[in-house]
């Protein structure tokens, strides 16, 4: 990949797509996380003001002290950039307890867990309708549409996805070519959704290179192909993709007849 010509057409993109959009400047959720810590980086590089969001809902230490040094990071090095963050704890409590919520249940945890990107979705539109700024996303090419590993109406809501035709191998590329944070770059993978801090590969059951391996043969082979671990990875994958296709496709529309509507 030719890492800073990418870096330089995503960010002309960003400036582009913010001119015509008639908006003011970005706002990005920032977690600790590789994808975030570009995206919000790629934002500071257009010039244009960016607002970084740290919203932790009973994150871990290590998770909020990556965020709030990419945020130092950032603030300091580029003038246009300012941070906040926005404890959500208090509120996602406040909401289990109205809800009732059960956390005995596998469905209803995972129903909090989506629960919690949620309200960081409506957190961060909060602040984008108050300064005129558009929501950046930060999935990849693998979350985005090859898994749907990520949260409809949550880190899925949002007005831009700058870096959604990069592999999870080539954001890191972008962040070794940004200066990102060693602490941030060595860190695994996580959504940061649980409180048993498990990663995402704990929740996947592969890696994110042998999910990109199986991205790229899966259009042209089945699972019988292969054997071994390359086969299992395969059938996580395709299964993945096949349940997420309510993700990755466009909302149906119920097409009425013309006839039925004159």
């Amino acid at each position: 990949m030719k890492t800073t010509k990418v870096i330089s057409y995503i960010v002309n993109w960003l400036n582009d797509y913010l001119k015509n959009s008639n908006t003011k400047g970005f706002v990005v959720g920032v977690s600790g996380g590789i994808d975030s810590a570009v995206v919000s980086t790629l934002a500071a590089q257009t010039g244009e003001p960016v607002l970084v969001l740290d919203m932790p809902i009973h994150q871990s230490e290590d998770q909020v002290t990556r965020a709030r040094e990419h945020i130092k990071f950032l603030t300091e090095q580029y003038k246009n950039v300012s941070g906040k963050t926005i404890n959500l704890t208090t509120t996602f409590e406040a909401l289990k307890s109205d809800l009732h919520a059960d956390e005995s249940h596998e469905k209803n945890n995972l129903s909090l867990a989506n629960t919690r990107s949620r309200l960081r979705m409506i957190t961060l539109y909060y602040y984008a309708g108050l300064n005129n700024y558009l929501v950046c996303g930060t999935g990849n090419k693998i979350e985005d549409f090859g898994i749907g590993f990520f949260t409809k109406y949550g880190d899925g809501g949002v007005d831009i996805s700058p870096i959604a035709d990069l592999l999870k191998s080539q954001v890191f590329e972008i962040a070794r070519e940004l200066h990102i944070s060693e602490s941030i770059q060595k860190a695994k993978p996580t959504d940061g959704l649980w409180t048993d801090e498990r990663s995402d590969e704990d929740q996947i059951g592969a890696s994110y290179p042998e999910l990109e391996w199986a991205m790229k043969v899966h259009e042209n082979h089945k699972a019988t192909d292969f054997t071994g671990r390359e086969r299992k990875v395969f059938e996580i994958y395709d299964r993945l993709n096949r349940l997420a296709q309510h993700k990755i496709n466009p909302i149906p529309v119920c097409q009425i007849p013309k006839e039925l509507l004159h």
